[in-house]
């Protein structure tokens, strides 16, 4: 069953700067209930008549901003990333940008729909015919290159445990991840995503991430 009721439309300024906020904000409200049919129904089996219905707003209006459920999906998973990449940008690699990783994982939780679509696709898109099927496929390179240039950088500094190389760490990490995810939609115990990835990455290392991450002064 989809989360809420239809969204309904809310009035706006009149003028250029009005019809952007609008534009702003029906663009929104679509992403957000395309967010709960593809995460219930899946991308292929939801429809742009569920996506607009939950949204508040005629078939043709969606089409307006969204021409097909192709370019729907690909800002609905640009939206996902461009959230991700704030809260990590800035951080360089290493101790501190996997733990904003495991912050990142933290914040999903809150979001349950996202979780539920990123399960959904991981599953539909092994099909090589599938549209996002490049999406994830470039994704999953995306953040194993991420995650190994962190791990590079703690075996660098001499806090990798030994024999373990940083592309073996980044692969297990992601499959670590990827897994708890299907446990914590399941319900399968009490799964806390972020703390269990933080633990297994602790028995990588030869302190504690979080220590490592810490600023230099706090340690004195």
């Amino acid at each position: 069953m989809l989360p809420f009721a239809p969204l309904r439309a809310e009035d706006d300024d009149q003028g250029p700067r009005g019809k952007y906020r609008k534009t702003a904000k029906t663009r929104a409200k679509i992403l957000e209930a395309a967010l709960a049919v593809f995460s219930e129904f899946g991308f292929e089996a939801g429809t742009l008549r569920q996506v607009a219905e939950l949204a508040g707003i005629s078939q043709a209006g969606l089409l307006h901003h969204y021409p097909n459920k192709v370019a729907l999906l690909s800002a609905l998973l640009d939206k996902r990333d461009e959230r991700a990449m704030e809260d990590t940008q800035d951080l360089g690699r290493g101790a501190r940008h996997l733990l904003a990783a495991f912050d990142f994982a933290r914040s999903n939780a809150e979001t349950p729909f996202e979780i539920d679509l990123f399960a959904v696709l991981s599953a539909e898109a092994t099909r090589p015919d599938h549209p996002a099927n490049d999406y994830m496929r470039r994704r999953y390179r995306w953040v194993a290159g991420m995650m190994e240039e962190s791990f590079t950088v703690l075996h660098d500094e001499g806090h990798l445990v030994g024999g373990i190389e940083p592309a073996e760490a980044a692969s297990q990490l992601i499959a670590l991840w990827d897994g708890l995810q299907i446990q914590w939609l399941l319900g399968v115990g009490e799964v806390n995503i972020a703390d269990r990835l933080e633990s297994f990455t602790n028995l990588l290392l030869t302190r504690p991430l979080a220590e490592l991450a810490a600023p230099a002064d706090s340690l004195l």
